[in-house]
């Protein structure tokens, strides 16, 4: 097997680690590549490939990370992983892991952990690499990644609890809410969102978005009632897709071009939380990205639908 066929056998893998780690799938699939330039200009075939790929892509991703996390503390407002659609690596044996590990509740608690914490946690619990592996990913003693997983873990199970509605469950109250969000039913929509729901927008400063965060379920079933059947009206689309393993939506305007991506957290039969991403930084690979203040503007020139 060349190495180019080596390589693109692991890339779905690679990806999937570098996504987890940097939370960007710009910046996982540069990580990727770079990836690919060392294990290309290195002079001797690895012993194993696998151990020798994931541990560059692993060190790559902790670099960017490092540099990451400055800018991250001074973006405007809320901050949210890039949406993804679909991951590339698939593993039966850890289906359960793989799909808590990229939703976007699990990202935003990774970014609770030193950089470190997170690349032996993801290489450790979502991927099942043994504890050599992780310390030759990381630098570190076998003993200290331990100690990393074990503060990984702990910050964790501190934070939300593992999403446990089955696919369909999860499918079919996506299918309710996006039925009620397009009709604008105020009452239909409280009932299917839990009483402390959060809405957040991540716009970046870029594009219109929330002020703050509203929650409650009265709240944001009357905002949500109020806007969308609005949207429609300006002919923007809304189309359910799974983002990050859990029930969301991708919005487009007229002209078929991106505005935002909607996530939902689902639990104990509720919506927990909606998140959005609409910063058109963070939206690009999903296709051509709209011009959300134009829609912003137009949707205020229109009035409330009639019954």
């Amino acid at each position: 097997m060349s190495k180019v066929e080596e390589f693109e056998e692991l890339r779905p893998l690679l990806f999937s680690i570098a996504y987890r780690i940097l939370g960007s799938v710009g910046e996982a699939e540069d990580a990727v590549q770079e990836t690919w330039l060392r294990f290309d200009g290195s002079a001797t075939r690895p012993t194993s490939t696998k151990a020798f790929l994931s541990a560059a892509v692993t060190r790559i991703s902790i670099d960017v990370l490092r540099s990451a996390r400055v800018r991250r503390e001074e973006y405007v407002g809320p901050w949210f992983p890039e949406p993804l659609l679909t991951d590339p690596y698939e593993d039966p044996a850890r289906s359960v892991e793989l799909a808590d590990s990229v939703s976007m509740a699990a990202l935003l608690l990774l970014e609770r952990l030193s950089p470190l914490e997170r690349a032996a946690f993801v290489l450790r619990e979502v991927f099942g690499f043994g504890f050599d592996e992780v310390a030759a990913a990381v630098g570190r003693s076998e003993a200290a990644c331990r100690q990393l997983v074990v503060r990984a873990r702990r910050h964790m199970a501190a934070g939300r609890p593992r999403f446990e509605a089955a696919r369909q469950e999860r499918e079919e109250l996506a299918a309710r809410f996006f039925a009620a969000l397009r009709e604008g039913d105020v009452t239909g929509l409280r009932e299917l969102l839990a009483a402390d729901v959060s809405m957040v927008g991540d716009g970046g400063g870029k594009t219109p978005q929330l002020a703050r965060a509203v929650v409650g379920a009265g709240k944001v079933a009357r905002l949500l009632a109020a806007v969308f059947p609005r949207l429609a009206l300006v002919e923007v689309t809304c189309t359910p897709h799974e983002v990050n393993g859990q029930p969301g939506a991708i919005f487009r305007d007229r002209d078929g071009k991106v505005l935002h991506a909607l996530a939902l957290d689902v639990l104990d039969g509720q919506i927990q939380a909606i998140r959005a991403v609409l910063n058109p930084d963070k939206l690009g690979h999903l296709g051509p990205v709209g011009d959300a203040w134009a829609t912003h503007y137009e949707v205020r020139r229109v009035g409330r639908p009639t019954a």
